[in-house]
């Protein structure tokens, strides 16, 4: 039987992995985007780092809505 209020260790290690990575995604796409447009580099790399920040922060919106209640 299983019990939806334990804390497994699946559960346990999937999340204390996936919110680093996703942060350090975050962290690295925007940084990424500021050294592209003050570097007065292309606008299209600038918006690709850009779009690549807006996807880790959205994911990681998303992970936390869905883990938030575990």
């Amino acid at each position: 039987m299983n019990d939806q209020y334990s804390i497994g260790e699946k559960t346990g290690t999937r999340r204390g992995v996936l919110r680093p990575i996703l942060w350090l995604g975050l962290v690295l796409g925007a940084a990424a985007n500021a050294v592209v447009s003050s570097a007065g580099g292309s606008p299209f790399a600038g918006s690709a780092f850009g779009a690549v920040a807006l996807a880790f922060a959205v994911t990681l919106i998303v992970h936390h809505y869905r883990t938030r209640g575990h």
